[in-house]
């Protein structure tokens, strides 16, 4: 089935990567190195998890203000817009975040975006929730829509979905573990995914 929607981590896919020193948050908000910041957050008491969520929330808005799109990114939307390309936003970061860090990218707008899913709207990555409410905010099937994240969250999110995933590399070796779902294709910028709906899955 031809793609006819693509949907976009935010943090590291449609930006540079480094924005948010994710071993520096968990320090701070006293997250194991090997936990996921938002699952540790929910092992807390109602009146901690609140705290530490406004620290979390401050730190990703203070990361918005110095972050700036990622290579390709800004060429990619363009075009994709204009081949009339439904456009989706998946992100484990809060709405605030996201529309600060909108604000660097030349030629487009939250408004580009036909769902924004935060993790205030679903439940996080790796959860296929999001996906599910994406794709119904955009009006299409699941297998109408292509995943694209930097994370194994994304991959994993994406094809408990049954959506076509891919693995931004960002020049990075594998951040996939042993056991994950294997990314349909793996690329190492954003404009190569602009003739994907039309290549074989690297999957057999």
């Amino acid at each position: 089935m031809m793609i006819k929607g693509i949907l976009f981590d935010f943090d590291g896919t449609l930006t540079i990567p480094g924005a948010l020193d994710f071993p520096a948050i968990k320090q701070e908000l006293g997250c194991p190195p090997d936990q996921a910041i938002l699952e540790y957050l929910e092992t807390q008491t109602p009146g901690k998890q609140s705290s530490l969520m406004k620290i979390l929330e401050e730190i990703e808005d203070q990361a918005a203000e110095v972050s700036c799109p990622n290579r390709g990114a800004e060429k990619c939307l363009s075009v994709l817009k204009g081949r009339g390309i439904i456009l989706g936003i998946l992100t484990r970061n809060g709405l605030s975040s996201v529309k600060k860090a909108l604000k660097k990218f030349d030629g487009v707008t939250i408004r580009d975006f036909a769902a924004v899913i935060t993790r205030d709207e679903s439940l996080p990555k790796p959860h296929p929730d999001g996906v599910y409410e994406a794709a119904k905010q955009m009006g299409l099937s699941t297998g109408e829509i292509m995943m694209v994240g930097d994370f194994r969250f994304d991959v994993m999110a994406g094809s408990a979905a049954g959506v076509k995933t891919v693995l931004l590399a960002n020049g990075v070796k594998s951040v996939m573990l042993p056991g994950d779902p294997e990314p349909d294709y793996i690329v190492s910028h954003l404009e190569e995914i602009l003739d994907l709906s039309q290549a074989p899955p690297i999957r057999p």
